[in-house]
């Protein structure tokens, strides 16, 4: 057995810094301060450069910076015995560890503060059952696997008294490593990554019940097995006690004296910091360890804003990016492919036992609920993914000299393997958008007169509210078609590490910090109010990453049978000549323009953020311009009108684009384009509110004078997004700002066309599952 007392070297140095060359005649990689500057960079460089030729293979980061750990240490570079003795002396790995240790602390406290405790209540069947039977079957066979092997197989000591640990670690499945891998493989919103999030907490609970009664039994055979086993209970209710009874009462407090809208105090969150760690050091020191104290820290705080996405702000990018690197850096460079014999095989086979009790563990209550399979064989890779905590219990144990440098090497390795099988197979298996793909037509256009017209609307602040609501009012709603509207609260996610789509209930009570979604909640209930029997309106709430919410758009348009989902433009004029933009909302729009199993409208709202718009008075026109120039979004955006034209408030203009040239290239596009003329023109015959106009055009300049002349004219202008190359679009392609708009939605949603109250861009749904045409399908 390898044995290594790091306290009886000594490390002679001449001091923490040099004072420069010209006036010391030692090393400057002498001094432990001038040698962590020059450690730092190799190693985030080395690790930089893995991540970006290993980024476009969809590999988690962890894989980079283990690697980069791999390359530095012992197994590569490190062969070198002068390379290890100038960059990683024996005599700097004690201030990298504890700056790694000090990473890895003030993670786990994040994880804790992200953490919606609720999820735990709110787990259904399906998600017990998964996190219990994904421990328990597995620990089953990892035990029984080991049994076997230790009659079968001459088993080495050392490896044998550690396959019951390996065991326990290979049965879990840590919220925080599931967690960050749906994150790193962007699905965390998904279906299956909420379901995964849930399932591993319970597992959780399972595998601290487990390490709780093992701690209790190996006590209790010790000398002084009673006093130790009560000094154990005691501190560490002793530490709950302090997490519920001081630090959670202090966090209410904070919030309520925290203004919404405004930042909490640098003053609280420096003595939260400071509590957690003398919360941590108290662990330490009662034998509790430093793995689970910052979290149960962190749990006790309310996730969100206003203080836990203030921790999330002050403390992600820094741990991120500088500690946890750190600390994934120097796991590599303990692993030693060197020290590995041909024992190694017993370790394998009892991991492989335990991936498989899991794969069977988490299958089984999926595929009885009846999930594909390939669906349930995803959820089980996911909760058979490693990551951090594993390799922060390897540390301790190796540090402890539970485990050898053998062992160790051969956990980090299975934790690196399975990471990049697990990740391959499911970014293989796993495509969220596939459930998008409509079997039917979800169009206005093809939609029945006489049903609810199902419109989900996208809210990212109040400032969208009212063009929302206006939008609706002018729809047409009647008791024989009704409109069914779900309004979805779109909110990023911050202060937290799960996603979740909520519903509110009609009768639900407000929250005690009057909020914006409760401002919003409020808006729509009262607009519902007032159309009774005319609109029915469903809220909820997304909390999920940006760069994921589209799944949740998309998913809640499929479950609602929506027809149109309306998302707000990125941009929003905030004051005279000043703009707002969202690089993420744009990012959101592309991608639910993309995925979307129905039709898409952005709505372009050229008002100013504040200027109030309140429910349309019945007697008041409200002018209508519909731009037609041909094509599937055009048709779509001519039927959306059509609905419109029946408000008794509303006036309706059709300006036709025609050219002397033929512009139709497909004869079916002509024929559905006559069809649909046809009939909005037999449809409002008798209407004298609707008008018809035809504009002959012959290039683009032509176009923008007509545009020009229209702009003050109208409250609301419909057009669709896509066309084909025409004469009426000549000379304007190479201009376009905003292709998600298309060619002449970018041009009215300039700020030169302000004279537009709103501008609505309307793309017909994009795919169909088995329609061979289908003009513009990307």
């Amino acid at each position: 057995m390898e044995v290594s007392d790091p306290t009886s070297r000594c490390f002679p140095t001449p001091g923490i810094h040099t004072r420069g060359l010209w006036l010391n005649d030692h090393h400057p990689l002498d001094y432990a301060l001038d040698l962590l500057f020059f450690q730092l960079p190799i190693m985030c460089i080395t690790t930089s450069i893995l991540n970006v030729l290993l980024k476009p293979l969809g590999h988690p980061a962890i894989i980079s910076q283990i690697l980069g750990g791999l390359m530095l240490g012992p197994s590569f570079l490190g062969q070198s015995k002068e390379f290890t003795r100038i960059v990683f002396p024996d005599r700097g790995k004690v201030v990298l560890e504890t700056f790694g240790l000090f990473g890895f602390t003030i993670f786990q406290f994040l994880i804790g503060v992200k953490m919606d405790h609720n999820i735990i209540l709110q787990s259904g069947r399906r998600a017990i059952a998964i996190g219990i039977l994904g421990y328990i079957i597995p620990f089953t066979f990892g035990v029984l696997a080991a049994i076997v092997l230790r009659i079968c197989v001459n088993v080495d000591t050392n490896v044998s008294r550690v396959l019951s640990i390996v065991v326990g670690t290979e049965s879990m499945s840590a919220f925080p490593v599931i967690t960050c891998f749906l994150s790193d493989l962007k699905i965390l919103n998904s279906e299956l990554g909420r379901l995964a999030s849930s399932s591993s907490l319970i597992s959780d609970i399972c595998s601290v019940v487990s390490i709780v009664i093992f701690k209790i039994s190996f006590m209790l055979k010790g000398e002084k097995a009673f006093a130790n086993t009560l000094g154990s209970i005691t501190s560490a209710a002793f530490l709950l006690a302090i997490a519920v009874f001081l630090v959670r009462p202090a966090a209410l407090w904070v919030i309520k004296k925290t203004p919404e809208g405004k930042p909490v105090r640098e003053i609280y969150l420096c003595s939260f910091i400071m509590l957690l760690l003398a919360f941590t050091f108290v662990s330490q020191i009662t034998g509790q360890g430093y793995v689970m104290a910052p979290f149960i820290f962190g749990l006790a705080i309310p996730y969100g804003p206003p203080l836990g996405s203030a921790f999330e702000e002050k403390f992600d990018c820094f741990i991120s990016v500088l500690l946890m690197p750190i600390f994934y850096t120097l796991c590599g460079l303990k692993t030693d492919f060197f020290t590995l014999d041909g024992n190694v095989w017993i370790v394998q086979v009892v991991i492989l036992s335990c991936f498989i009790g899991k794969t069977i563990g988490v299958m089984l209550p999926n595929l009885y609920c009846k999930m594909p399979i390939r669906d349930a064989f995803v959820v089980a890779l996911i909760m058979n993914s490693k990551g951090i905590v594993e390799l922060a219990l390897y540390n301790t144990w190796l540090e402890d000299q539970v485990f050898t440098k053998k062992i160790f090497t051969t956990m980090t390795i299975q934790i690196v393997f399975t990471t990049l099988f697990v990740s391959r197979l499911v970014q293989c298996l796993y495509n969220p958008s596939r459930r998008y793909l409509s079997y039917k037509r979800r169009t206005i256009q093809h939609s029945n007169l006489n049903t609810e017209l199902g419109i989900l609307a996208c809210v990212h602040t109040q400032d969208n509210v009212p063009n929302i609501i206006q939008l609706m009012e002018i729809s047409s709603a009647k008791k024989e078609n009704p409109i069914h509207l779900c309004v979805l609260h779109l909110v990023e996610l911050i202060g937290r590490s799960s996603s979740i789509l909520v519903k509110h209930q009609r009768n639900g009570k407000a929250s005690a910090r009057f909020t914006q979604s409760d401002h919003i909640i409020n808006a729509f209930r009262y607009y519902e109010q007032n159309r009774k029997d005319l609109v029915w309106v469903d809220i909820f709430s997304s909390i999920s990453p940006f760069i994921t919410m589209h799944d949740d758009v998309c998913s809640l348009a499929l479950d609602k049978r929506a027809c149109l989902i309306i998302i707000p433009f990125h941009k929003q004029w905030v004051a005279e000549g000043a703009v707002e933009s969202s690089t993420a909302m744009r990012n959101l729009n592309y991608n639910v323009l993309e995925k979307a199993p129905c039709s898409v409208g952005i709505l372009v709202n050229h008002r100013y953020v504040g200027s109030c718009a309140t429910l349309m008075p019945r007697k008041v026109l409200y002018c209508v311009s519909v731009l037609f120039f041909g094509g599937a979004d055009d048709r779509e955006a001519l039927s959306y009108a059509a609905r419109m034209a029946e408000h008794p408030s509303v006036r309706l203009t059709l300006l036709r684009f025609t050219s002397k040239h033929n512009v139709y290239d497909d004869e079916k596009m002509k024929i559905l384009d006559t069809e649909v003329l046809t009939a909005f023109k037999n449809e409002t015959l008798h209407n004298e509110r609707v008008w018809s106009k035809e504009e002959v055009v012959t290039d683009g300049s032509a176009l923008m004078k007509v545009l020009r002349l229209i702009q003050n004219g109208y409250d609301l202008v419909m057009v669709g997004r896509r066309h084909v190359e025409s004469p009426f679009t000549s000379g304007l392609t190479e201009w376009t700002e905003h292709p998600e708009l298309g060619i002449v939605g970018d041009i009215l949603a300039t700020s030169d066309f302000r004279g537009v109250p709103s501008v609505l861009v309307v793309q017909q749904q994009a795919r169909v599952w088995g329609m061979q045409y289908l003009e513009h399908a990307p």
